[in-house]
């Protein structure tokens, strides 16, 4: 269901809800907060005729951005900003139009974070200072909300790693690259919003902001400590996994020599037993009495040899690998 909510802040600083759009602009109104959600084609035209948003802006909120991103035109910005949904880790996008009389929202999808904000403006007097701390504040919960899935991808890494269930290696494997996927899809997220993050404290635009450069910078620090942790948790992936793969080619290997020794022994033996196997009425041992123990000697001398020089050769000293 498609809605329009308006929030303006009184000069008293009064919060007041569910006010008729034109009445945002009255002079008593300090600032005004308007969120747009699932809006109808109808509802997306106000954006151009009642807020003269121009139309490449507009343009990207109905269609969906694939990276962050901040345009500045002669009386706001435009923002896109990405969260992450908890379940799918698929980005979720929040647009603003932010100047110093007003923030505009815009999304398609319910976020949690700014139900939360708009219901907090009431009693929370720091919320009420203007347009750039609500962008900070919608800004930092969606960054926030990236530390819950990665802290859990960690963890499934560190229970791989240890295998207390001891799962077969087929099994930790298909796991493993699964983590491995879904960190890629939490990465390519993160990095787009750091560079928009340091696009934001970096500009020289933004002079209304200079109050709130710490708190930018605070999310900043967050969305760094966020990409380190996504790329360590990837390089720890790849180590599992190459450590996997070596273990299970050694394992491999391990079968292989086995198999060497025993077709190793085998063939001279079959050798012998296939020379006494033929038919022929002339051959000179098959009268006599002992024969078939002398030649059982033979063949057991043989294979006790092979062993003893496969044994020099140190074929048989195999090494343990990890718990599996």
């Amino acid at each position: 269901m498609s809605m329009i909510r308006t929030l303006v802040i009184t000069t008293d600083l009064e919060a007041k809800y569910d006010v008729a759009l034109k009445e945002i602009r009255k002079k008593e109104v300090l600032w005004y907060w308007v969120d747009f959600y699932k809006a109808t084609e109808d509802e997306i035209r106000l954006l151009g005729k009642f807020f003269h948003f121009h139309p490449l802006s507009i343009e990207d909120c109905v269609e969906n951005v694939e990276r962050p991103k901040i345009d500045f035109y002669d009386s706001y910005m435009f923002v896109v900003l990405h969260g992450i949904h908890q379940q799918t880790l698929e980005p979720e996008e929040l647009d603003l139009f932010v100047n110093e009389k007003g923030i505009v929202t815009f999304h398609k999808n319910a976020i949690r974070d700014l139900n939360n904000i708009w219901l907090r403006i009431k009693k929370d007097d720091s919320l009420k200072k203007g347009p750039m701390k609500i962008m900070h504040q919608l800004t930092d919960k969606l960054v926030d909300d990236f530390f819950p899935p990665v802290y859990h991808l960690e963890d499934l890494l560190n229970q791989i790693e240890e295998n207390n269930k001891n799962k077969s290696i087929n099994e930790l494997m298909k796991e493993l690259f699964s983590i491995r996927s879904q960190l890629s899809k939490i990465r390519r997220t993160i990095i787009p919003m750091r560079d928009l993050m340091y696009r934001i404290i970096s500009s020289n635009r933004l002079n209304e902001m200079k109050e709130e450069d710490l708190y930018f910078y605070d999310v900043y620090d967050h969305l760094l400590k966020l990409v380190e942790m996504t790329e360590a948790n990837r390089e720890l992936a790849a180590d599992i996994r190459d450590s996997y793969l070596s273990y299970n080619s050694n394992r491999m290997n391990t079968i292989m020599m086995t198999l060497t020794v025993i077709s190793s022994i085998f063939m001279p033996l079959t050798f012998i037993a296939g020379i006494y196997g033929m038919n022929f009425e002339y051959m000179p041992e098959l009268k006599m009495k002992y024969g078939y123990y002398i030649v059982l000697g033979v063949m057991a001398l043989i294979g006790t040899g092979m062993l003893y020089i496969f044994y020099k050769m140190g074929w048989f000293r195999f090494h343990k690998g990890p718990k599996l």
